[in-house]
């Protein structure tokens, strides 16, 4: 691991103190895991943009759809 140092606000570190205790982390370690579902966020919204994009530039033909009407059917009991 490497050591860095960042800058907070007094209510953001009060905050984040009171949730690494409720999750009986140090500071460290929530810091950590916000980052990460952070990043895995921002991952899955540009994933989300592209894909937007790629619809808007190529949208769906009317009869596209017809194909997989009958997958997204449920089973007959």
């Amino acid at each position: 691991m490497i050591t860095i140092q960042i800058v907070l606000d007094r209510k953001l570190l009060r905050a984040a103190d009171q949730a690494a205790r409720r999750t009986r982390q140090n500071r460290s370690a929530l810091v950590r895991d916000a980052l990460r579902e952070h990043l895995r966020r921002l991952v899955v919204r540009a994933r989300e943009e592209r894909d937007r994009d790629g619809y808007s530039r190529q949208p769906q033909g009317h009869n596209e759809s017809l194909d997989w009407e009958a997958e997204a059917t449920w089973p007959a009991e």
